[in-house]
């Protein structure tokens, strides 16, 4: 992806909070309601999303409702935007691959501090 639409994608309204509340995974559903957006904006930026590689589809789990749901969690760490003389730089730091979810927990944990 360019530089130009990566921030056309981390510029659209919403898609930040999304990555910022994926710190570990979410259903659109739950981040409809915890951001306080439509269910149907919460699905097209999450696609809009994992179609830049910035968010990933982690599993399904249980809906309270008793459904599967498909749950997303950022794929990066970090963002970084400079700007020279020669242009825009962007610099995307991708979230580590983890083992286990043991060593997701403490990965997040770390994060936190």
């Amino acid at each position: 992806m360019g530089t130009v639409e990566l921030l056309r994608v981390l510029g659209n309204k919403y898609n930040a909070e999304i990555l910022d509340a994926t710190h570990e995974p979410k259903s659109a559903q739950e981040l409809s309601e915890e951001l306080g957006i439509p269910i149907a904006t919460s699905y097209r930026r999450i696609e809009e999303l994992t179609e830049a590689n910035l968010l990933e589809l982690t599993g399904r789990e249980f809906s309270n409702e008793g459904r599967r749901t498909k749950v997303y969690r950022r794929d990066i760490d970090s963002v970084s935007i400079g700007f020279s003389r020669d242009g825009i730089d962007v610099a995307v730091e991708d979230r580590p691959e983890v083992e286990n979810s043991l060593v997701d927990v403490w990965y997040d944990l770390k994060q936190e501090r």
